[in-house]
């Protein structure tokens, strides 16, 4: 059986529904260097921003493209997913289901990546978590078969600087209850406490999962609406860059209001399509 190893982002996933061309220009006011557009095999549609070792997915669909009964004309605007690293082998579901964690079954597909030296097919394995674990968004794990399809120099420098993914944050009224089934897939020793939650080490990164009272503290006006009863909802995110500095520049560029506070600048939700949007050294 496929072991389970320690957690790692792959990449982040925002929704955009069919607005994919204001979103691709809302980021890249924000200092994105975005990739073309893909088309998944699925019926969806994306831009990727490339970081170091993981990164931003802005997805959504054309409708002439999608089918009826795909999954994206339910999905809200805002954050959405949150997709970590698995094992490299095809029975690595069987190692989630054993640890006591629902899981869909694994699909595979591709997407055609146009390269200067001609199109090539970036393929893929995904392994969903069942809805009822999943902050009521998608949780999944993502094989890449062919990553130097996916970062590759040229898309990895951006603008506002930014390298890599800091924190994914979760608010909800029950964050034990939340961080249980992660719990079990990765051992009590990947979590800590923190103020208002708990919050799972994801090498350099951090899924943070919050009540909401904490996270108005941590992300104050940034934040989208938060559910009235309480229930999980994926609300921000920051991002590393290699320069405060320079992000700072990148947004002023861009026209994009921000806060800056010791350390940290923050976006809010109505500049970043949905989501509470930060920048940390």
């Amino acid at each position: 059986m496929s072991a389970i190893p320690a957690p790692r982002f792959d990449h982040v996933v925002v929704y955009v529904e069919d607005q994919l061309d204001a979103s691709a220009e809302t980021y890249a006011r924000l200092g994105f260097h975005l990739t073309e557009r893909g088309h998944h095999t699925l019926g969806s549609s994306n831009h990727l921003a490339i970081f170091g070792t993981d990164y931003l997915e802005l997805l959504g669909y054309e409708p002439a493209r999608i089918t009826k009964d795909s999954v994206l004309w339910n999905m809200p605007k805002g954050l959405g997913g949150l997709v970590f690293k698995p094992g490299p082998d095809a029975g690595f579901r069987d190692a989630i289901v054993a640890r006591g964690v629902p899981a869909e079954p694994s699909r595979e597909f591709s997407r055609p990546v146009e390269l200067p030296e001609g199109t090539q097919d970036a393929s893929f394995r995904v392994t969903h978590l069942a809805p009822e674990v999943a902050f009521n968004g998608r949780v999944f794990f993502c094989h890449h078969f062919t990553p130097e399809l996916v970062w590759r120099p040229e898309w990895q420098k951006h603008a506002n600087g930014v390298t890599g993914i800091a924190e994914f944050i979760v608010a909800t009224a029950e964050p034990e209850r939340a961080a249980a089934p992660y719990r079990k897939l990765y051992g009590d020793a990947a979590f800590s406490p923190v103020d208002g939650g708990v919050a799972l080490q994801a090498d350099r990164g951090r899924l943070l999962i919050l009540t909401p009272e904490a996270a108005r503290r941590h992300l104050g006006d940034a934040l989208p609406p938060l559910p009235a009863d309480g229930r999980d909802a994926m609300v921000g995110l920051v991002l590393r860059t290699s320069s405060l500095a320079q992000a700072r520049a990148a947004l002023q560029a861009g026209g994009v209001p921000v806060r800056e506070e010791a350390g940290r600048l923050l976006v809010s939700a109505k500049d970043s399509f949905g989501l509470a949007l930060g920048f940390v050294e």
